[in-house]
């Protein structure tokens, strides 16, 4: 039979031959140290020796392995052996291996070759000189591809030639589009940011970040919206606690409601931030700070708990990581995915992590404690960022309302 077509499944280690041969054993020492279990390492090498064999039939180096070779390649498989679920998985695993170490081309993403050297170097410029976190990163970049996309080629000719009429008809344009004031004036945000830069930076020979239009919104119109103590509790309670992956977002869940993370700030947790002798926890907030918070007896026993039976072996240094090989740290969505699944089997509409961060804040103000102390448990830098909090305090706010005139209109 035909050793492309080949089925076999069993434990013996495949020799790969042809223009991969050089990469098996990076493949195998980087799949085993993600903590890919033995069989999906051999799934791994398997499918890896058919792409080499395959390449080396119509005469391809390791280089000519373009993301267009690779789906023809997938064509081929299905061609061959329609019943193989695992050939995209396991060509996945080795292809990302290959691409990281430089030995096969990377994809070009969306936006063109000059879009993406903008952003690559405005990145760096947002966590170098800004100190701004990874997710903060991510998010102004994502706004600014918007911004740059729209602009005709070539890029650096249209960055010269850019005027005020040119960014405020964009804006016009996409925040009238807009799911909402706040992503609307996220919008904003990353477009001044981004003109700021591409200033400084020397690519727009004048300023414009005065171009860029406000969205009309205030500030403290609405009240922070926090949740009974019942409803977090079967938050808390609606991980599967069965399964590792239900007690892993157990223990999220119980860091996020007891000591107010964001969740950027839960996913950056590393193994390292955790001082067990002196009952504190390192958190990297906002602008690469990094504060200490008092590790409370509930949040340590469901994170040693965590820790010492679900966590997986590997080299990772996260403390929460997927509960699949690759394991990696959470990202952002996969903590939203959470909470959702949480508010989901307890019976709440879809909620965001933030709300629980909302919850310890309106509880601690309720309890008694002044303002300042709440800015200092959410680690707000700025204490306006906390005053929306004093319209939660009902009985406060009664001393200072005036009574209603005697004989007034009602």
């Amino acid at each position: 039979m035909d050793v492309i077509g080949e089925r076999r499944r069993g434990p013996v280690p495949l020799v790969v031959t042809g223009p991969l041969a050089t990469f098996e054993s990076l493949v195998c020492t980087e799949l085993v140290s993600r903590g890919y279990a033995a069989s999906s390492v051999g799934d791994a090498v398997r499918m890896m020796r058919r792409l080499s064999l395959w390449m080396d039939r119509r005469e391809l180096v390791a280089a000519e392995l373009t993301p267009a070779r690779v789906e023809e390649f997938l064509a081929f498989r299905r061609a061959v052996c329609s019943s193989e679920p695992v050939a995209r998985r396991s060509l996945g695993a080795v292809v990302k291996v290959l691409r990281h170490a430089g030995a096969v081309p990377v994809p070009a993403e969306v936006g063109g070759d000059a879009v993406q050297e903008v952003l690559a170097d405005y990145g760096a410029y947002l966590c170098g000189e800004r100190g701004l976190a990874a997710e903060s990163v991510r998010c102004y970049c994502g706004q600014a591809r918007k911004f740059l996309a729209a602009l005709p080629d070539p890029l650096d000719d249209s960055l010269a030639r850019l005027d005020a009429a040119q960014v405020t008809a964009f804006m016009v344009r996409h925040t009238a589009d807009a799911e909402s004031v706040w992503s609307a004036k996220a919008l904003v945000t990353a477009v001044r940011s981004l003109l700021r830069y591409l200033h400084v930076d020397g690519r727009t020979p004048v300023p414009l970040t005065g171009s860029v239009p406000a969205v009309a919104g205030w500030r403290l119109d609405s009240l922070p919206r926090g949740l009974e103590s019942q409803q977090v509790s079967a938050l808390l309670s609606a991980p599967d606690p069965k399964s590792s992956a239900g007690r892993r977002d157990r223990a999220l869940l119980t860091v996020l409601a007891r000591l107010g993370l964001r969740g950027a700030e839960a996913a950056a947790l590393q193994l390292s931030d955790i001082d067990w002798h002196a009952g504190e926890i390192a958190v990297r907030g906002k602008g690469s700070r990094v504060e200490r918070l008092p590790l409370t007896a509930e949040v340590g026993e469901v994170l040693s708990d965590y820790l010492m039976e679900d966590r997986p072996r590997c080299s990772a240094t996260a403390v929460f990581l997927t509960a699949r090989a690759p394991y990696q740290a959470l990202t952002g969505a996969c903590i939203r995915a959470i909470m959702g699944r949480a508010c989901e089997r307890a019976g709440l509409p879809r909620l965001g992590a933030h709300r629980l961060r909302h919850t310890l804040a309106t509880t601690i103000l309720r309890a008694g404690a002044p303002l300042p102390e709440v800015g200092q448990v959410l680690r707000h830098r700025s204490q306006l960022s906390t005053t929306i909090y004093a319209k939660v305090d009902h009985e406060a706010l009664r001393l200072l309302a005036q009574s209603w005139p005697e004989g007034g209109a009602r």
